[in-house]
């Protein structure tokens, strides 16, 4: 890590829910939840509780230095809309191939 870089990865229990365009594209009660420095709280959510049938994978890539190589998946007419990390650093091991959404529900 970068000095004053930090990223914490705890089991989460709160309920997520991801909404686009009307449709329900996930929703867990078992988030993984990754605290990044200079980030918002992200919640990367189990694939079974991700609806893969409506996403398409995309051919974009992004290298984080922390987190390692990101793929992404796009809804129609929502390019790169979701990532996971096939295969993250092993400080961020959690992670791995869960997804993950720019905008989330956190269902009180």
């Amino acid at each position: 890590m970068a000095e004053g870089h930090t990223i914490t990865v705890e089991q989460g229990t709160e309920h997520v829910r991801v909404v686009h365009r009307g449709e329900v594209l996930a929703e867990s009660r078992r988030p993984v939840v990754l605290r990044e420095t200079g980030c918002p709280v992200r919640y990367y959510l189990p694939p079974e509780d991700v609806r893969t049938d409506l996403l398409t994978p995309s051919e974009n890539h992004t290298y984080c230095p922390f987190k390692g190589t990101a793929s992404y998946w796009s809804a129609p007419g929502s390019p790169d809309l979701v990532w996971a990390y096939p295969d993250p650093k092993p400080d961020v091991a959690e992670i791995k191939d869960h997804f993950c959404f720019y905008e989330v529900e956190v269902v009180g």
